[in-house]
């Protein structure tokens, strides 16, 4: 499979940090929360990686020029504000050849094994951990393997990182929308599945949070 890395936010609650650099190019140990990603993907054998850019996008193409991760770079550029990740991924899927893709977000560090990851029986696969503090009321509800979008049972957060068929954007049209109603209604129909992920993630989006990334792997 390709996998696409959503590069292309602003990082708003990492600003004054990210007025200067793209978030993706955020220091996390000794590589950028970027150069992670794709040294993960280089570990799992995947050979294609899209990535999204926008705000700072020339940053993120000039922070990997000359450096081998193994991996074929191809970027899809968003215009000024993004496309905000539903309309971002639909028009980077020309390049997925419309076969299933894995899509990370770049605002993570985790130590999940991409390589495990397998194309869905539906429409969409979804890691999800344990809620952090900043978003205890979770995501998703996980039983048997299927993601649910009710009340009732033991909620998840989405990890930032899953598996999506192309069909799942097919009523879309092109343009600014995000992820979420989309995966909500796909799950009505049962055509979500998930897994629980019990290593280390942590969601990138305060300096106070980084910081804890930070002291992890240094």
């Amino acid at each position: 499979m390709k996998a696409m890395i959503l590069a292309a936010g602003r990082g708003e609650r990492l600003r004054p940090l990210t007025d200067t650099i793209p978030k993706p190019l955020v220091q996390v140990g000794r590589l950028s929360l970027l150069e992670w990603h794709l040294e993960n993907c280089q570990r799992a054998g995947i050979s294609d990686v899209v990535i999204n850019v926008s705000y700072l996008g020339e940053q993120i193409k000039n922070s990997v020029v000359g450096q081998d991760f193994g991996v074929n770079i191809v970027y899809s550029d968003e215009p000024d504000g993004a496309l905000e990740t539903g309309g971002g991924i639909m028009q980077a899927l020309p390049l997925f050849d419309g076969q299933a893709f894995i899509v990370i977000n770049s605002d993570i560090w985790t130590d999940y094994p991409l390589e495990q990851l397998r194309q869905p029986q539906g429409l969409a696969h979804l890691v999800m951990v344990d809620n952090p503090p900043q978003h205890p009321q979770g995501d998703f509800v996980l039983q048997q393997g299927q993601l649910h979008n009710r009340s009732e049972g033991k909620r998840y957060t989405y990890s930032g990182i899953g598996v999506y068929r192309p069909e799942l954007f097919t009523d879309c049209q092109p343009g600014r929308f995000p992820l979420a109603p989309l995966l909500k209604q796909a799950m009505q129909s049962g055509q979500v599945s998930g897994e629980y992920f019990a290593g280390q993630w942590y969601d990138i989006g305060t300096p106070d949070r980084l910081q804890q990334a930070r002291d992890l792997v240094e």
